[in-house]
């Protein structure tokens, strides 16, 4: 079995395991967040962390009222500009630890008064150097190139720290069984396998989402781009409106995430304005009634509380880009011209 794979099918494990490991630290972050009167949040990540940024941008700002930045971290890095953060968490999130751009917003922040915090999959790295709070991912060992499980755990960390801050039981609540509807998703694979071969020979394609799954949407996204090789654009369904509409024409592949929330009675606009324009959609959801829309339909076996969905709509979205790169023949688990560990200042 491939690497990438294997850590897709066992993410389920892993996060019964963050959950209970990291409770404490996370109860103590919230606590400390309290403590220091903290009014806003300033998120630095790269690749796959990034999107772990978008999903905390969203619960954040919902759940607890607190503006959220997501850094730019060459503002730091090339212009050594001094921002002013006193009332600030600073959260880097990396995979690795070992992002120097992350590495060094968080440190120019510490200096800037902010108080900091990292989610890391590895306890002995630079960025928990830099941290007043380190939130361990428990991912165990991410061979694949491709991050999955560290992209899902962090997202649970994210949801504790969050729920635990606002007093939201039901997303405390829903962590606890999460595992369990994590591992029904995971049974859609065989269905998800055959549903790729239609795929093949796609060279371009949108991947739409909106809310607080837009996260889902700039992950699936990534993940196909970084094991097959094509250009997957991810879009708030709102901004494919605003312009990007434009490129629909027969045939032309859309993969939707329209889970039942907020965001659902927009989607399903969406995807009628797509059949119209001849697109040619892949949807996940679990109404049949968008559903029907799509010439694939992906059809979630499980509910959850709306914002722990962007945790089962991703898996799915893995696995697609899993078995899309095996049928064009592509090496999943070591993309070319990547490496585990990307650097940049």
């Amino acid at each position: 079995m491939q690497n990438m794979r294997l850590e897709i099918l066992e993410q389920p494990d892993w996060m019964d395991y963050v959950i209970e490991a990291e409770q404490e630290k996370v109860f103590a972050l919230a606590d400390a967040i309290r403590d220091r009167d903290i009014r806003y949040v300033l998120i630095a990540a790269r690749g796959t962390s990034d999107n772990a940024a978008t999903y905390a941008k969203y619960l954040f700002e919902i759940l607890t009222g607190m503006p959220v930045a997501l850094a730019a971290p060459s503002v730091f890095t090339l212009y050594d500009a001094h921002l002013n953060l006193s009332n600030t968490l600073a959260m880097g999130i990396s995979q690795s630890g070992q992002a120097t751009d992350v590495v060094q917003v968080l440190s120019a922040a510490r200096s800037a008064g902010a108080l900091t915090a990292c989610l890391t999959n590895s306890a002995d790295s630079p960025i928990t150097r830099v941290s007043d709070y380190s939130l361990l991912c428990h991912a165990g060992e991410e061979r694949s190139v491709a991050a999955t499980k560290t992209y899902t755990t962090a997202l649970a960390l994210v949801a504790m720290l969050v729920g635990h801050l606002s007093g939201n039981r039901n997303i405390m609540e829903g962590l606890k069984t999460i595992s369990d509807k994590m591992r029904h998703v995971l049974k859609m694979e065989e269905k998800i396998s055959r549903s790729m071969e239609r795929f093949r020979y796609m060279e371009e394609c949108a991947v739409l989402a909106r809310g607080i799954n837009l996260a889902t949407a700039q992950e699936a996204a990534l993940k196909m781009t970084e094991t097959s090789y094509l250009v997957a654009r991810p879009f708030s369904g709102a901004d494919f409106l605003h312009g990007p509409v434009a490129m629909l024409h027969e045939g032309f592949p859309c993969f939707l995430y329209a889970p039942n929330d907020h965001s659902y009675s927009f989607m399903l606009e969406l995807a009628l304005r797509i059949r119209e324009a001849g697109g040619e959609m892949v949807i996940t959801a679990e109404s049949k009634e968008i559903g029907k829309l799509g010439a694939q339909f992906m059809q979630l076996p499980v509910s959850c509380d709306e914002y722990l969905t962007p945790i089962l709509y991703i898996l799915p979205a893995q696995l697609m880009a899993y078995h899309l790169a095996k049928i064009r023949g592509e090496n999943p688990d070591a993309p070319r011209g990547l490496t585990k560990i990307t650097q940049t200042r």
